[in-house]
């Protein structure tokens, strides 16, 4: 028996169909890691600040204060009691900064963190030119008048000159001439140059804002300076007190304003020239 072989009519022919594909659902490390910062970041948005806020590591544990020298460290801490256990992060460092100026020595302060825990404080302090005479009492004033600080045997190295007339008195009560005052300082920034002109100065008179009156020490002369050529006026008064107390033996105050005249009021009364 012959087999017959059919031939297959093209017309029929099935297409070849490939399955479908399987679905993954597997992410890429890129993705998962992606999505892992996105979580993380919600999850910071949402309670970071609470978290930092109750952080024992941001804590305020130390305030390192530099530039003090007269005004103590101990002081100071004082003043900036409120940084002490504070978060670093929420402390309001111009409110601190206020504080500081409080201090009569204080005249300019810098604060800045220093994370974790430390705030750091500079200071700048005042510089007095003189001890400022209030009734009884005495205090420490700067060049612009500022009163300092009430002085004490602490400050006793200053070797500062006491000034009277700073006082000026009005409807709200006493206050530091600021006129006056910018007079005393002028003439005590004079005297830097001749250290030893500065140790004889011993009180000195700004009453008169256009003239001040100078003591110097062991010498109960009044000497009136004007309000400028300071230094050259001590000067010529050194060089004449011999002579001057030779025809003088009792001077009530000698008047060295005059560029070619030097006037001397005996005690008692009377000039001479």
């Amino acid at each position: 028996m012959t087999g017959v072989r059919l031939q297959a009519d093209k017309r029929f022919r099935r297409a070849r169909v490939q399955p479908f594909p399987k679905r993954s659902f597997r992410m890429s490390g890129r993705a998962v890691r992606l999505l892992l910062a996105l979580s993380v970041a919600a999850v910071g948005t949402y309670f970071g600040p609470e978290l930092l806020r109750h952080a024992e590591l941001l804590h305020v544990e130390h305030v390192v204060v530099t530039g003090n020298r007269r005004i103590s460290s101990e002081e100071v801490q004082a003043l900036l009691d409120r940084l002490h256990g504070a978060n670093i992060l929420e402390v309001d460092l111009e409110a601190s900064r206020q504080e500081l100026l409080k201090s009569g020595w204080v005249q300019t302060a810098t604060l800045r963190r220093l994370l974790p825990a430390t705030i750091e404080v500079a200071i700048t302090e005042r510089e007095p030119v003189g001890l400022f005479r209030m009734g009884t009492q005495l205090y420490l004033v700067d060049p612009a008048g500022t009163v300092i600080d009430e002085y004490q045997p602490q400050f006793a190295d200053l070797r500062l000159p006491v000034i009277d007339g700073l006082e000026t008195r009005d409807p709200r009560g006493s206050a530091v001439d600021r006129a006056r005052t910018q007079l005393a300082a002028r003439l005590m920034g004079a005297l830097t140059a001749r250290p030893d002109l500065e140790d004889l100065v011993s009180q000195i008179d700004v009453t008169d804002a256009a003239d001040a009156v100078v003591l110097l020490s062991g010498d109960p002369t009044l000497l009136h300076l004007g309000d400028q050529r300071f230094v050259e006026r001590l000067d010529r008064y050194l060089e004449l007190a011999q002579a001057l107390r030779s025809a003088v033996p009792e001077i009530d105050y000698v008047d060295l304003r005059y560029d070619k005249r030097v006037y001397v009021r005996p005690a008692g009364g009377g000039y001479t020239q």
